[in-house]
């Protein structure tokens, strides 16, 4: 019995551990249902046209180079113009909400040549402020 011990111990102390561990089986796969969505980039140069959409409840101020006046934008007012080209290879537009609120802004492109910025309520303070469209033709939003 004596020489039976030391293996029905070790047995029923596999069987307890076994029993306590949850293993979890190893999942692969791809990203096809989870994938972050591609960065928003343009071919540097092309011409570009900006839509931005105001989609709060006050006022949001725009600038789109800095040191030229602010423009307004009302509650649910859209505005689009055309930049880029060999002339303005790079541009950044200025947000804020004229009663101090944080913005949050998404961005898209609709098709090949526009960029779409809609303007919301919300974030974090001070909120998204600049939307750039750097050289290299991708877009960023800080």
């Amino acid at each position: 019995m004596s020489k039976l011990l030391p293996t029905l111990v070790l047995v029923a102390a596999s069987l307890l551990l076994g029993d306590a561990r949850q293993i979890n089986p190893a999942a692969a796969g791809t990203c096809a249902d989870k994938c972050p969505p591609p960065p928003i980039q343009f071919i540097p140069g092309q011409r570009i046209t900006f839509e931005v959409v105001n989609l709060t409840s006050s006022l949001v101020q725009m600038q789109r180079v800095l040191g030229t006046d602010p423009i307004p934008l009302n509650p649910g007012q859209a505005v689009s113009f055309a930049r880029g080209g060999s002339t303005d290879p790079n541009l950044s537009v200025l947000l804020w909400d004229a009663t101090g609120l944080p913005l949050r802004v998404n961005i898209g492109k609709p098709n090949a040549r526009t960029l779409r910025i809609e303007v919301r309520p919300g974030g974090r303070p001070p909120g998204d402020r600049t939307v750039y469209l750097k050289d290299d033709g991708r877009v960023a939003v800080f």
